[in-house]
């Protein structure tokens, strides 16, 4: 026969153990354990038109591990008209983006692995928690103020020059 500790030890093992797996998935341990918002680096993020010509540059916080790239600007409380962040994943793929306790509107450009940008969404403030995903294709996506495509020229197929340091992703 079993003992009854034993079930009652592997019991709390697996509650712990959902409890943990859940914590992670939900972006809960990353919400108790932010990121140290000195923790980024910065890199200078630059825009090209189809025919090379510069268009504009912008100094962009790199959210290069999975915990900086699910809080994003979440702690933000505004952006400057050339500042924004820049997300980098492992590989290029399709990604969503929410605006998750967002308290400005951005534009979100999702860049391909050629540097060029695949898709622009100007995205509002959320009236709930977050209530539109953003799709799109890219290795990276840069979030800007809203309205900074626009004001800058910066459109689908322009390319967007990703510095070494923001590559690749860090976890």
């Amino acid at each position: 026969m079993v003992d009854s500790r034993v079930v009652w030890g592997l019991g709390v093992c697996l509650l712990v153990l959902v409890g943990g797996v859940y914590a992670v998935q939900s972006g809960l341990f990353y919400q108790l354990n932010p990121p140290d918002p000195d923790s980024y680096d910065r890199v200078t993020v630059t825009a090209y038109d189809e025919n090379g010509t510069e268009l504009v540059s912008v100094e962009a916080q790199v959210a290069d591990t999975e915990p900086k790239r699910f809080l994003g600007l979440s702690n933000t409380s505004d952006l400057g008209a050339d500042e924004g962040m820049l997300f980098v994943h492992g590989e290029e793929d399709s990604y969503g983006y929410v605006m998750r306790e967002m308290a400005f509107p951005i534009d979100i450009v999702f860049v391909g692995a050629d540097e060029r940008v695949t898709t622009i969404h100007h995205a509002g403030v959320p009236e709930g928690s977050y209530e539109n995903t953003y799709r799109g294709r890219g290795k990276w996506v840069l979030e800007v103020p809203r309205g900074w495509t626009n004001r800058t020229g910066v459109d689908v197929g322009d390319r967007i020059a990703i510095p070494q340091a923001a590559r690749t992703a860090s976890g």
